[in-house]
């Protein structure tokens, strides 16, 4: 027999589910109690509905069912319980008890999704329910609690950008990026060795937990990270640790991805290749990956003959000396064989780490980078960067399609970190990471990391960005990115070095 008023059974009952649930005694909470009563008439009312149809009970405004579970609109049922119960409640709960009714929180209707991970291309809708992605479907009848018409803009998996220095505050290179992510469709960032071992636990503490966006990092081999920009890390042999660097990233897999290791004369001095012995070994100590900074001073087949599948070359078309062309401009047999063993190359456009030349020789000769990044610090965030949509763009006017753009910012960097099945995918379960996007026509111009500039007819422009469930446009955190900015130019200020430097820069075509 089905209670016509709940008596204060249920609201024991209630209580002590609460306090098995926490494993501590909980304050008895009157609204909760109600909310409970409310859903628990609502199941016993829909098992005597679907057994005897006849019988009564109201159902109106069926809601297609998502695996397997029934969900209805019970505006009249909730008004007979109120008033059978005859607790007063307020607005509030009632919306609470409507979402609980609804197939989605959220709805993204209209767009052309584009998820490569699921060699998806057309239009459709994504339903997302407690900060998953529910349904991607070409039509989506079921109700939400909110819907948003984003027809005519094209909707990918969140964006992954491989490459950044985040550390902000206390190292030279680091931003404050989470605003900077939100506002243009990032949705994972990676810092890229700004740790060391040595201070691996205050980024996690103070940058890793506090951020709305997911934040990786890979693990320097020298153990102060990259604490001071104005000097090379790796001068002194001495800072290479591979046991100590093996063993925090072991005890904090979950957000460190691997070792990170810069090979250029400024960064090891005389040592040579020396750190990336030492940083592939404590990867192997750890069982992860290498990335590697490529630069002038330390001749890249060196490099590339160290390195493993899976393993990262970062920094693939710059042009400041020992890139991947050789004296006859074409691509050097090394890239070639470290790529079919499986090693990947990021693009890390940086400050100085971006070269037009070398970039359109490269994807003329059918060379594209794996994965496209920005290399974001504060030298680099006002220009010749900016951001990953605009990074993005200017390979996108060199001739790669849209769908490549997307796959280089999703799927591949996922499948990188070894994490396709929650990042960089629409899949249904997985974190519900989203970005949707305006391709912008008229002419637009680019700049390099030597100050060569290119024009070009589109532009990706960020429209909003789904962080787990939740919805940001680049107006809500304009503000944090005006101080992210701010905290930029101070550090300029301090070091005295101009956005987008490049020190002896090599004229290389």
């Amino acid at each position: 027999m089905v209670p016509l008023r709940p008596g204060i059974d249920d609201l024991v009952q209630f209580r002590d589910q609460g306090i098995e649930r926490s494993g501590v005694e909980q304050p008895f909470n009157r609204q909760e109690a109600v909310f409970k009563i409310l859903i628990d008439l609502v199941v016993r009312q829909t098992a005597r509905h679907d057994m005897y149809p006849r019988s009564g009970g109201t159902r109106l405004g069926p809601v297609k069912s998502i695996d397997g579970t029934k969900r209805y609109d019970y505006t009249l049922q909730m008004s007979m319980t109120w008033a059978l119960t005859g607790i007063r409640t307020d607005a509030s709960l009632c919306n609470r008890f409507r979402r609980f009714t609804m197939a989605f929180d959220l709805v993204l209707s209209g767009a052309t999704i584009i998820d490569p991970s699921q060699q998806k291309n057309g239009k459709g809708d994504v339903g997302i329910r407690n900060g998953k992605i529910a349904a991607v479907s070409d039509r989506i009848e079921a109700g939400a609690s909110t819907t948003i018409d984003v027809s005519g803009k094209y909707l990918t998996p969140g964006w992954i950008d491989l490459h950044a220095h985040v550390y902000a505050g206390a190292t030279t290179f680091g931003i404050k990026a989470d605003a900077l992510c939100l506002a243009t469709g990032v949705t994972t960032i990676v810092d890229a060795g700004s740790p060391g071992w040595t201070n691996l636990r205050g980024f996690l503490e103070f940058i890793v937990e506090p951020s709305r966006t997911e934040v990786l990092t890979f693990v320097h081999i020298s153990s102060i990270g990259l604490l001071n920009s104005m000097r090379g890390e790796m001068e002194d042999i001495k800072n290479a640790d591979p046991e100590r660097t093996a063993r925090v990233i072991s005890m904090w897999p979950r957000h460190c991805v691997g070792v990170k290791v810069r090979q250029g004369a400024f960064q090891v001095g005389s040592h040579g290749v020396e750190p990336l012995r030492r940083a592939v070994e404590a990867a192997e100590m750890a069982d992860t990956r290498v990335m590697v900074h490529i630069d002038k001073g330390v001749a890249l087949p060196d490099i590339l003959e160290l390195l493993r599948p899976g393993d990262v070359v970062t920094h693939c078309y710059q042009g400041k000396g020992d890139h991947i062309l050789g004296d006859d401009d074409r691509v050097i047999p090394e890239v070639y064989e470290a790529r079919e063993r499986g090693v990947f190359f990021d693009l890390g456009h940086g400050a100085g780490s971006f070269h037009y030349g070398i970039a359109k020789r490269a994807v003329e000769l059918g060379f594209l980078s794996d994965v496209i990044s920005t290399d974001l610090h504060v030298y680099s965030l006002r220009s010749p960067v900016y951001s990953l949509p605009e990074t993005a763009s200017k390979l996108l006017n060199m001739g790669l399609d849209f769908e490549e753009i997307v796959r280089q910012t999703t799927s591949n960097p996922a499948g990188v970190l070894n994490r396709s099945d929650d990042i960089g995918t629409l899949k249904e379960g997985s974190v519900a990471d989203i970005a949707v996007f305006d391709l912008e026509e008229g002419r637009f111009t680019f700049t390099d990391a030597h100050g060569r500039q290119e024009s070009g007819p589109s532009m990706i422009t960020p429209h909003l960005t789904v962080r787990a469930g939740q919805v940001y446009y680049p107006d809500d955190v304009r503000d944090e990115v005006a101080e992210t900015e701010r905290r930029a130019e101070e550090m300029v200020g301090i070091t005295g070095v101009p956005y987008g430097t490049i020190r002896d820069i090599k004229k290389v075509r």
